[in-house]
């Protein structure tokens, strides 16, 4: 079942949050954050900050009474520095190793482009790690066109070849 997160959910949420940040970690250690021992709190503490604003939409999968899956999205307006105008920005989705390949992700991403549609989003823009080719196929099959490319060159002496 997808529906909105709520304040008793956010402890299973920051759990997944962290294996975000490990993923991502995991992809390119040097782009990436680190997870540390307080980043399943500071992602809960962050999320739990936003729940009331009516821009956000947090989205929860439960599976059974257990948070399997997650969707952080906000409405945005203009962004000069993005050359976009308003758009809804989905800014994490994250299922839970034990329940992919069962489509929670695709309910997910579905859910969340219903609620910032009828938020009045005009476009949902996001961005994905270059080796996460498992989110970019649940993406590709939900409509989204590839549009922009982030390129990344480590200074002071942190560049590898």
């Amino acid at each position: 079942m997808i529906r909105p997160a709520t304040a008793a959910d956010l402890r299973q949420v920051g759990r997944l949050g962290a294996l975000l940040v490990q993923l991502h970690h995991g992809f390119d250690a040097q782009r990436f954050l680190e997870a540390t021992p307080r980043t399943e709190h500071g992602y809960a503490s962050y999320l739990r900050s936003q729940l009331d604003e009516p821009s956000i939409v947090i989205l929860v999968a439960d599976c059974g009474g257990v948070v399997c899956g997650y969707t952080f999205a906000g409405i945005e307006g203009h962004d000069y520095m993005s050359l976009r105008g308003p758009a809804g920005v989905l800014h994490d989705i994250v299922v839970d190793p034990a329940h992919r390949g069962r489509g929670v992700g695709q309910r997910l991403l579905e859910a969340t482009l219903k609620e910032l549609e009828a938020r009045g989003a005009p476009r949902v823009v996001l961005s994905t790690a270059e080796r996460n080719e498992s989110a970019q196929r649940l993406f590709a099959r939900a409509g989204f066109r590839r549009t922009m490319i982030e390129l990344t060159r480590e200074l002071g002496g942190g560049q590898k070849s």
